[in-house]
């Protein structure tokens, strides 16, 4: 099989599209779309988000290091492109896509109510990387929405219907075609 050699670049998908709200604390709210963002860490429970130095939220980001990460359904995904094409400066993201503004339980940053899974996180280092910045962030809180829940107190994230981003293109999920761990579970 013959491969094409091509410049470096970054070409690892697909990876989570999510709507991550920013604030400076003094009531100026924001929503970026974000598709580089990442668990580092178990414990404590770490993730990542990159963001370009240019941007209104980096702004926003640098002056509270607090944000939400709100995972996005195949129902917000006009939204989120919405979101990641226009800029926090000119307009209110929340009112312009109709998005309800939540209060979070343990940052000053507001969740996106109609997201099935909002992550709050504090900032804990900054990494300058060239075009972005990297922000690395301790988990604080997750607010899980109770429609998913079973009557087990299972939650089912799954059934949120979430998407991906690859190569320029936004996907639901698609098809389970196994669980971690079944390449090495016992055959019954």
């Amino acid at each position: 099989m013959a491969k094409e050699v091509w410049r470096a670049g970054n070409m690892l998908y697909p990876v989570p599209a999510v709507m991550v709200t920013v604030s400076d604390g003094e009531g100026n709210d924001n929503i970026i779309t974000i598709a580089w963002a990442g668990t580092i860490n178990s414990d404590p429970a770490m993730v990542s988000i990159s963001v370009r130095k240019s941007r209104y939220s980096h702004e926003l980001l640098s002056k509270n290091g607090e944000f939400v990460i709100n995972l996005v359904t195949r129902e917000l995904t006009y939204a989120m492109d919405y979101c990641g094409v226009k800029s926090g400066r000119d307009m209110d993201k929340f009112k312009a896509m109709n998005l309800t503004k939540g209060k979070a339980s343990k940052v000053n940053v507001p969740i996106i109510e109609e997201s099935p899974l909002c992550i709050e996180c504090k900032v804990k280092q900054v990494l300058e990387l060239g075009t972005h910045d990297m922000f690395i962030a301790e988990v604080v809180a997750v607010l899980a929405d109770e429609k998913y829940m079973d009557e087990n107190g299972k939650f089912n994230l799954n059934d949120a219907d979430l998407i991906a981003y690859s190569h320029g293109q936004y996907y639901t999920l698609g098809d389970n075609i196994g669980k971690f761990g079944y390449s090495v579970q016992k055959k019954k």
